[in-house]
Formats: C-alpha cells, sequence, structure tokens
C-alpha cells in the first residue's frame, strides 16, 4: 500500500501541476455535448437515447486519459526504475487504475452537470444518486482495462491509435450495460428504479477483468 501510495501522489501532484489531462477530458466532453445539441436538432433529450450521448462522450473523454496515463514513465525511465526497486510490481497497476478513476471521477463533475444543462430534459435531481452509482461502476471497468491497454500500448511508436484500438472492443460490454442501466433514470416522467440485472454484469464484468489484469500485469511491465 506504500508503494501504491507513493506512485499514486506522484501522479495527482503531477496533474496537479500540468493539468494535462483533466482539462482536456472535460473540455472534450463539453464540446461534444455542444455538438450534439446542435446535430441532433433538438431542444432536450431523454430515456435511452440520453444514456447513449452520455455514456459515449464518458467513454471517449477517458479515452484521452488513458492515452496519457504512462506516459510520463515512458519519457522519463519511470518503468526500469520501477523494475529495478524492490516492491511488488502489482502495486503500480493498482495505482494507475486508482488515479485514472480519480480523473474520470473529476471529469463526470464537470461533464454530468454540463450534459443536464446542454442536452438533458428531465431534472438530473432525482435521478442523481443512482447515476452516481452506475457511473462509478463503469469508471471502475474503464480504469482497470484502460490501465491494462496503456500498459501495452505506451510501449509501441503508435501509441495514440493502439489504445483506443484495443481499448474500445474490450469495453463495449461496460458501455452497454452502462447505458442500459442509465436510461431508465433519465426518463420523461421521473426515474425508474435501478435495473439490478445491469448493475450485476458492471460489477462481474469489472471483477473479471480486474482479476485478469492482476494475472498479466507483471508479464507485461517486464516485456
Amino acid at each position: 500500500m506504500k508503494t501504491v501510495l507513493a506512485v499514486l501522489r506522484k501522479d495527482l501532484l503531477l496533474e496537479l501541476r500540468t493539468l494535462e489531462t483533466i482539462p482536456a477530458m472535460a473540455l472534450f466532453s463539453i464540446t461534444t455535448f455542444v455538438i450534439f445539441h446542435f446535430g441532433l436538432n433538438r431542444p432536450t433529450i431523454d430515456g435511452q437515447l440520453a444514456a447513449g450521448v452520455l455514456t459515449v462522450t464518458l467513454l471517449f473523454a477517458g479515452i484521452l486519459g488513458i492515452n496519457r496515463l504512462f506516459v510520463a514513465e515512458r519519457e522519463q525511465g519511470g518503468f526500469d526504475a520501477f523494475l529495478l526497486a524492490p516492491v511488488d510490481r502489482s502495486a503500480l497497476l493498482v495505482a494507475k487504475a486508482s488515479a485514472l478513476f480519480l480523473f474520470l471521477l473529476a471529469l463526470e463533475v464537470v461533464a454530468v452537470p454540463a450534459f443536464s444543462l446542454l442536452l438533458l430534459g428531465p431534472p438530473l435531481g432525482p435521478a442523481l444518486p443512482s447515476l452516481l452509482v452506475v457511473l462509478a461502476l463503469a469508471d471502475l471497468g474503464i480504469a482497470v482495462i484502460g490501465t491494462l491497454v496503456s500498459a501495452l500500448a505506451v510501449q509501441t511508436r503508435a501509441r495514440d491509435v493502439i489504445g483506443p484500438v484495443i481499448g474500445l472492443p474490450l469495453l463495449i460490454p461496460a458501455l452497454i450495460a452502462t447505458a442500459r442501466a442509465i436510461g431508465p433514470l433519465l426518463g420523461t416522467h421521473g426515474p425508474a428504479p435501478l435495473a439490478g440485472k445491469w448493475l450485476l454484469i458492471l460489477a462481474l464484468y469489472d471483477l473479471v477483468f480486474a482479476l485478469i489484469a492482476y494475472a498479466v500485469f507483471d508479464f507485461l511491465l517486464e516485456d
């Protein structure tokens, strides 16, 4: 845990000093909402359409954070230093996934109110508690997959292309489950009860890929 906290602290301090990732993610999401606002030619949206727009926008904004996750380690020799240190290598996976999870939460602090203001028809307040639960589970899955994919893609020259090409197909189940869980929450006549089936799918998805990432990360880091 000391190693995890040290790496996480380093990543958060680096982001606070440079502001390279979170502002770019937030600006991308707001710009996308503006494009949807005019492109759909509708004053407001609700239901499954609103859920799809929100989910896809947050996912693609998260790709920006995934692509930048290991850049500092690649450019400044952080990988070599970590491999030489007498610490558990899986600590880097946990720290990076935690950092990406926090970046996604910070993104949603900006993106969700912007979505409500620019596009959403029904009031967001009644659906907000359930929406936060769904987004937290989705963020966890994106953080785990994103960390694994980023560690693989950063070793290549075309890391900005390899990351999305590998990551997006893996994230399709989480994308579908998230959108289907959010859809009833954004209905015109108020939020429906949260569907436990989609929450269970998201939770199982997070668990399975967390175990896979934990099992292969050591080998990926060495290669």
